[in-house]
């Protein structure tokens, strides 16, 4: 399901705020909370947000929540969160949410699905995260259509054998100028397949960065280097909350029951589809 362009611009203000405030070492379970009362009541991001504000306080964190919400925050929304939750890695959750602002903020205006491949595409390359799960989440994206789908599955198998360079260049209007049957899909236009092609063989910043020039998709963020003290830090408060978490569960389980309702602010269940 596509967002209306209401329900995107709050999206983009909901990760904007979370990223001011974590900055600021709030903690996370009151930021939500704030956030979700400044939140347009109109649109559907309140409910979603009490739903992960549940989720964070047994888990410790909130991927698992945005992929049950599967019908609101897309496959690559929660795809960036869990990476950041992830504690082998070393993907920091305020890069992750400035991808996603910039994501939501380009959305609401007039995106094209070249633009959202490249954003997203380059948001992997740069991060170093994972290509497999990446692209996998990348292909389902409600913007697509099965072309595209089947495409991104396609770079999906064959990244890092053949160059994004020559993937683009072989599906634009540059090298297929005449479309016919035997022919595939055309995805990029002919502008797109030019600078593919003159961008083969070398580096693929170069490549992203003209394109993102002339397509005029928003500039991924680049990862900024965190002091180490903070980086522990950050660590450690994340181990706490799902410790917390944990030990409530404990503590209510000794006394002869688990009542999960006096853990939570909002329903157990995520918010059901508005479509369905």
């Amino acid at each position: 399901m596509t967002l209306g362009k209401e329900e995107l611009v709050e999206q983009a203000y909901f990760f904007k705020t979370l990223l001011q405030r974590i900055r600021e070492a709030m903690p996370m379970q009151e930021v939500l909370a704030s956030i979700e009362e400044e939140i347009l009541a109109t649109t559907d991001l309140p409910k979603a947000i009490a739903f992960l504000r549940s989720e964070l306080a047994v888990q410790g964190g909130f991927a698992r929540a945005m992929g049950r919400l599967d019908h609101y925050f897309t496959p690559f929304q929660t795809f960036v969160v869990s990476e950041s939750e992830d504690e082998r890695g070393k993907f920091d959750l305020r890069t992750g949410l400035e991808i996603l602002c910039r994501d939501a903020e380009y959305r609401a205006g007039e995106p094209s699905p070249q633009g959202i491949f490249l954003y997203q595409f380059e948001s992997i390359c740069r991060n170093r995260l994972r290509y497999d799960p990446g692209l996998a989440a990348m292909a389902e994206d409600p913007l697509f259509t099965s072309d595209w789908r089947d495409w991104v599955l396609t770079v999906r198998r064959q990244v890092g054998l053949v160059e994004l360079a020559d993937l683009i260049y072989v599906r634009s209007g540059h090298y297929q100028p005449v479309k016919d049957e035997l022919q595939q899909t055309i995805l990029f236009g002919e502008q797109e397949g030019r600078i593919a092609r003159a961008n083969r063989r070398k580096d693929p910043l170069l490549l992203f960065a003209a394109l993102q020039r002339q397509l005029g998709y928003p500039k991924v963020p680049r990862p900024q280097p965190v002091a180490q003290k903070d980086e522990k830090i950050e660590q450690m408060s994340r181990r706490i909350e799902r410790l917390e978490g944990r030990m409530k569960l404990l503590e209510e389980e000794s006394r002869g029951g688990i009542q999960i309702e006096r853990f939570f602010s909002a329903p157990e269940t995520p918010p059901p589809d508005p479509s369905s």
